[in-house]
């Protein structure tokens, strides 16, 4: 079976919003995730996350620390997954889609009461992120 690396980035303003991306190919068609992307060549786990929320935001980043490790398996085509999870820190850029595969359509900070709501690209990850927000996880407030 093959397997998926990744690396996401849980990041906050100075209003307790969570930097997160609207991913989707159609118009209308988008689901909200936090900038997620998976590992290219020998990169780690931190390069591929600062490397992706680059790519997704415009924004650079540095890791404050890891968060969790989220593994499974997609049923529906038979691939193995490993997401890493990192509380992040803005150090420059602006908002800017830069994605070179062209899957991001939008680029926002949500409040709790936002995400709540929203349609995610990984449900699971709800409650989770709900969690970091109770945490008030404020790591990535912008200088």
């Amino acid at each position: 079976m093959e397997k998926w690396l990744g690396a996401a980035g849980i990041c906050f303003n100075d209003k307790n919003e969570l930097l997160m991306v609207l991913e989707g190919r159609l118009e209308g068609e988008g689901k909200w995730s936090v900038p997620t992307g998976g590992v290219a060549g020998n990169e780690t786990f931190e390069e591929c996350v600062v490397r992706e929320i680059g790519e997704e935001t415009g924004f650079s980043v540095e890791v404050i620390e890891k968060l969790q490790v989220k593994s499974g398996i997609y049923e529906g085509i038979q691939i193995a997954f490993e997401v890493h999870y990192f509380g992040v820190k803005i150090i420059g850029g602006k908002a800017q889609i830069q994605d070179p595969d062209n899957l991001i359509m939008d680029i926002a900070w949500k409040s709790k009461e936002e995400v709540t709501h929203l349609e995610l690209n990984y449900p699971e990850d709800r409650e989770y992120l709900m969690e970091q927000f109770l945490k008030n996880r404020a790591l990535g407030f912008i200088v």
